[in-house]
């Protein structure tokens, strides 16, 4: 993302005066709310795994969780940059190439050596 649009996103949220309400707590909230909405858009829909008929619903709903992440990031005095860079090298741990490849268990599973996953 970049530091245009996050700054749009800040911006957004200083006209309003509404960084007073910006908690770590409520933030957390709204992004497992906002995560819950995009997930209700696959509810009931059966064999239909991508929903491609939804993409705008998708796009608004994912949009909101990024939001309030971009938000929770602020409050919490956290780069989005780093954190996620940080992540992606404990996962690459996590996950080796060789032990992950087209498979979908968890971590936990290939440090036992349990090769069903």
């Amino acid at each position: 993302m970049s530091p245009e649009t996050i700054q749009m996103i800040l911006d957004f949220r200083d006209r309003r005066n509404w960084k007073q309400f910006h908690n770590p707590k409520d933030l957390a909230l709204s992004i497992s709310l906002e995560a819950a909405e995009l997930l209700e858009i696959f509810q009931w829909s059966g064999s239909d795994l991508e929903c491609t008929s939804k993409r705008n619903q998708i796009a608004e709903e994912l949009a909101d969780v990024i939001n309030y992440c971009v938000l929770m990031a602020d409050r919490c005095g956290l780069d989005l940059d780093e954190i996620v860079q940080k992540k992606v090298q404990i996962n690459e741990k996590k996950y080796p190439v060789d032990k992950a490849y087209g498979k979908s268990g968890k971590y936990t599973e290939y440090q036992k050596g349990d090769e069903k996953c």
